[in-house]
C-alpha cells in the first residue's frame, strides 16, 4: 500500500495540480521554498510485516475483491456495526449506517474513476500493521516507521522546512536519477533516512502507466529524482482490522478520507 499512497503523496501534496486548475488571486504569492542544502541524515527503521498467515490470506481475498469491484463481497469483510473513522476532528463514522456504507464514504468507493477500489487494492498489498492505540485487538495498516521524532523536528528547523516536506524510502538503495526521466543516469542511491521532497512545477505528467518521478534533495544537498512509489510520507491514511471468530474484518479507517 505504501507504494500507492506515496504516489498520491507525490502528486497531491507536492505537485500543484489543483492550484494550476484554478486561477489564483493576484495578491496571492507562492509559498517560499527553502533552498536545497546539505543536511544530516535522520535514520528510519522500516516497519516489519505482520507474522500471521490468516492475515495474509485475508489480504489476498481483499485484493481479489477490490479488483472485481465487488461491493457485496466486500461488505462481508467489514464489521456490520461499530465501524470507526478517526479523522482530525474525531470519529466521522455515521453510527446509523452500516460498516460498508461508512467504508465506502471514507475511501470513495462510489467514485466514477474507481479511485476507492484502487486504494483498497493498495491496502491489501501492504503486509505491515501495528496496534491502534485505545482500541484493543485492532490493528491498522500501513504501519508507521520508527525514527527519532526530535531529530526530525530539528532537521526541519535547521533546513527551514516543514516536517511534511520529508518522506522516507521504502527500501534501502533506491535509485536517484539525475533528471526527471526514468532512464536518466543514476547519480546516487538512498539509504534508510528521511529525504526532502521538492515541488516540481515543470514536471510533465507520466505517459501511460509509467510511474512518475518526484524531485528530492539528498543529504549531500544535491537534487535528483526518484520513483514516486519508492518514497512514502509520514501520517499515511490507514485501514484498520480486527480478528473475531469468523476471521479478519475491516473495522475502521484513519485519515481525512476522500477529498
Amino acid at each position: 500500500m505504501r507504494a500507492f499512497l506515496s504516489i498520491v503523496f507525490a502528486l497531491v501534496l507536492f505537485t500543484p495540480v489543483a492550484a494550476l486548475a484554478q486561477p489564483k488571486p493576484q495578491q496571492q504569492q507562492a509559498p517560499k521554498i527553502a533552498p536545497a542544502k546539505p543536511y544530516p541524515p535522520v535514520a528510519v527503521k522500516l516497519p516489519t510485516p505482520l507474522n500471521d498467515p490468516s492475515f495474509e490470506a485475508f489480504r489476498k481475498q481483499l485484493g481479489e475483491i477490490a479488483q472485481k469491484k465487488d461491493r457485496a463481497a466486500l461488505a462481508k469483510l467489514v464489521v456490520a456495526q461499530g465501524f470507526f473513522w478517526e479523522a482530525e476532528n474525531g470519529d466521522k463514522a455515521d453510527k446509523k449506517k452500516s460498516g460498508i456504507d461508512n467504508l465506502a464514504a471514507a475511501i470513495g468507493l462510489g467514485g466514477k474513476e474507481g479511485f476507492g477500489w484502487e486504494l483498497l487494492a493498495g491496502y491489501s498489498g501492504d503486509p505491515t500493521a501495528a496496534p491502534f492505540p485505545g482500541k484493543q485487538g485492532v490493528i491498522c495498516a500501513p504501519a508507521d516507521p520508527t525514527f527519532d521524532e526530535k531529530a526530525l523536528e530539528e532537521l526541519a528547523k535547521s533546513t527551514q522546512t516543514d516536517a511534511g516536506e520529508w518522506g522516507y524510502p521504502l527500501a534501502e538503495g533506491v535509485d536517484v536519477r539525475s533528471a526527471n526521466n526514468a532512464k536518466a543516469p543514476v547519480s546516487e542511491k538512498l539509504g534508510l533516512h528521511f529525504v526532502r521532497i521538492l515541488p516540481d512545477e515543470s514536471a510533465a505528467p507520466p505517459a501511460g502507466n509509467q510511474v512518475p518521478l518526484i524531485k528530492i534533495v539528498t543529504p549531500s544537498g544535491k537534487t535528483g529524482f526518484v520513483a514516486a512509489d519508492a518514497v512514502a510520507p509520514l501520517g499515511n491514511d490507514q485501514l484498520c482490522y480486527v480478528k473475531d471468530g469468523s476471521g479478519w474484518k475491516i473495522a475502521g479507517f484513519v485519515g481525512a478520507g476522500e477529498q
